[in-house]
């Protein structure tokens, strides 16, 4: 058979099977001599960068330690391209993209194609855990699509290559699923991936319709999600009404996948390509078990320097991570997902969410829901539903909410017809209005 996806990747300039030889090269060395090969490729990449990239230069300073090397913010990485590339790197001879925003802070990133096709190997190595071959393998794609004619075009195409079939995930009424439910009856899928939010919403009209995804379409295999938290009662829910395990994937476009769901239901972390440090506030590496700032260095991209990168989360790794099997065992949310009370309490913006939505979701009325911190005390809630929100269950949903946090805080019940997604159609459930 025709590998279409590997050799879309080769035409385009992507070494793909040299990185999947790579990346199994790495995954070859002993865990007692992964420390030196993290030290050798953390090494390399500094000075490689130091000599020929004049930005990071200029950033790094008179560094003397990997310690005092300065930690990457996405607003340093605000300015033209141009100015951040390293020597004999243009963007003509690089993978160019743009980060999704969802932060807040969008910039425009590059990488050499040999890193490119190195993120493709470790995705194909990570999806292949569960017996998905992009070449062969058809995937049910809930994401985004720009809506301008060749912008549409230029996506489609794309997923032709990679074996795709996308679903347009702006409209998620009852009508518009049941349309897209009548694509898993025709197509042999043999997985999902896509946004967290708009797959739960597909389970809940399965839910409410008492259909069994894959007693509908047999031959699907696994369930990915991405971009936004799963929630436990969310993956209890995809679980039942999909009938197919539920796998966890963190990355960011930037640089890699960062952890995904290992078959023992463990978030492994990428070792391969990227090295993840945990920080506090003062830049210092904080013990396992302990939440701190992700922070994570790309170990081969030689175009663009991602050197002790804050890519803006918040999360903690297990007490049981070793420098070549490291596991993320939480992933609170980004540092500008936090809501900041009148106390002066410092909490995450999905607490409100989760409080909010064990409550708010009883009546089987309320489809989703976002939260907007407007003021110290006060929060706006845009809801999606059938009918309005009756007040015994505002009242309930307060005293939660007090019991929880604290007293004295307001919340405005706003009913929508829909939900404002960004463009790439990623659900933001939580937003703070107030300067931080």
């Amino acid at each position: 058979m025709l590998k279409i996806f590997d050799l879309s990747l080769k035409i385009n300039g992507f070494p793909l099977r040299e990185a999947k030889a790579q990346l199994a090269a790495i995954l070859a060395i002993p865990e007692a001599a992964y420390p030196d090969f993290i030290h050798s490729k953390k090494q390399e990449i500094v000075a490689y960068h130091l000599q020929h990239n004049t930005f990071y230069k200029q950033l790094a300073g008179n560094y003397t330690t990997w310690e005092n090397l300065p930690v990457m913010t996405k607003k340093v990485l605000q300015r033209p391209l141009s100015e951040r590339l390293s020597i004999g790197n243009t963007r003509k001879n690089v993978y160019c993209n743009k980060t999704s925003g969802s932060s807040g802070t969008p910039f425009i990133f590059a990488k050499d194609k040999m890193t490119h096709a190195l993120t493709w190997a470790s995705n194909c190595y990570r999806f292949g855990w569960y017996g998905i071959d992009f070449n062969t393998s058809l995937q049910a794609r809930f994401y985004g699509i720009p809506l301008d004619f060749f912008g549409n075009r230029k996506e489609r195409f794309k997923d032709f290559l990679g074996h795709r079939y996308r679903f347009p995930i702006f409209d998620l009424s009852d009508t518009a699923l049941e349309k897209l439910l009548q694509h898993f009856r025709n197509k042999p899928f043999d997985y999902i991936n896509g946004y967290t939010s708009a797959i739960v919403q597909f389970a809940k009209f399965l839910e409410r319709n008492d259909y069994i995804l894959s007693a509908i379409c047999p031959s699907l295999k696994v369930c990915i999600v991405t971009s936004e938290m799963l929630f436990a009662s969310d993956r209890e829910l995809l679980e039942k009404q999909f009938g197919i395990p539920v796998v966890n994937e963190y990355g960011a476009s930037e640089l890699d996948l960062i952890a995904f769901e290992n078959p023992k239901g463990q978030w492994q972390v990428n070792t391969e390509t990227l090295y993840v440090e945990i920080l506090d506030d003062q830049d210092r590496v904080v013990p396992h078990g302990t939440e701190g700032r992700i922070v994570i260095t790309s170990l081969f991209n030689t175009a663009h320097p991602f050197i002790r990168y804050d890519i803006g989360d918040i999360g903690a790794l297990s007490v049981h991570s070793t420098p070549k099997k490291a596991i993320l065992e939480k992933l609170v949310g980004r540092t500008n997902d936090f809501a900041l009370l009148p106390s002066g309490k410092k909490v995450p913006g999905l607490a409100f969410y989760y409080v909010t939505k064990s409550i708010i979701e009883d009546s089987g009325m309320v489809k989703e829901f976002v939260i907007r911190q407007i003021a110290a005390d006060r929060f706006e809630i845009d809801y999606v539903s059938t009918g309005l929100l009756q007040e015994a269950m505002i009242q309930k949903m307060e005293l939660a909410l007090t019991l929880y946090l604290e007293p004295g805080l307001h919340f405005d019940f706003i009913r929508k017809n829909s939900l404002n997604r960004t463009h790439r159609g990623k659900l933001k459930q939580f937003t703070s209005l107030l300067a931080k």
